[in-house]
This record gives structure tokens, sequence and C-alpha cells, in this order.
């Protein structure tokens, strides 16, 4: 059984930070591309920052310059560092896994989502 479990959010003010880990198990982790994404009320999903199994990150745009993700492999977890947080970060931050497997097929997951509140 395939489970992406988030951990770290609650409630910071705004300039604070925060540090999300993402513990993943049933899959072989180290396969796996990961990434964070997130939605706030009434919004798309939109993506944070992902990093392949090669340890290769890429940013969306809002979180450039303030947040950095990586990996442990060995502990099968990922984490996102959220520096300089604003209001405008508050949303439900998703973990995602996934592993291409060639000719367009792909396995993918996702966590539940921890929340995220940035108060001004």
């Amino acid at each position: 059984q395939v489970e992406l479990v988030e951990f770290g959010g609650g409630l910071v003010q705004a300039g604070g930070s925060l540090k999300l880990s993402c513990i993943a198990s049933g899959i072989i982790f180290s396969a796996y591309g990961m990434g964070w994404y997130r939605q706030a009320p009434g919004k798309e999903r939109e993506l944070v920052a992902i990093i392949n199994a090669g340890g290769l990150s890429t940013y969306g745009s809002a979180a450039k310059g303030r947040f950095t993700i990586s990996r442990d492999n060995a502990r099968n977890t990922m984490y996102l560092e959220m520096n300089s947080l604003k209001p405008e970060d508050t949303a439900v931050y998703y973990c995602y896994g996934v592993r291409l497997l060639g000719s367009g097929k792909q396995l993918d997951y996702w966590g539940q989502g921890t929340q995220v509140t940035v108060s001004s």
C-alpha cells in the first residue's frame, strides 16, 4: 500500500519559516520524482516545487528564492523549507510522487495535504 504523508504544517506569522516533510512508504522512493503542490481556497492547485529522482529541482514562480525542496532517499523523505512566508502562501500543501514507466505511462500518488496558514 502506497502512502505519502505530510508533516510540518501549521500557523506562522508573516516573515516566518516552516519546514514540511513528506514521508513515503510502499514505493521505491529513489525511483520517483517528488513534488510539492498547493491549493488555496477558491484557487487551482499549483506547483510549488519538484525534485527529480536525480536531485534536480524546479520551482514555481511563487517559491523561487524563498523555498527549498530537498530529498533524503535513505529516509524516503522529501522536504520543503519555506522562508519569508507571506499571507498569500496560505494553502493546503500536497506531496506528490511520480514514476515514469515509458510509453506514456506513469505511476503517481498524492498525499492528503497539510494546512499552512500565514497570518499578517
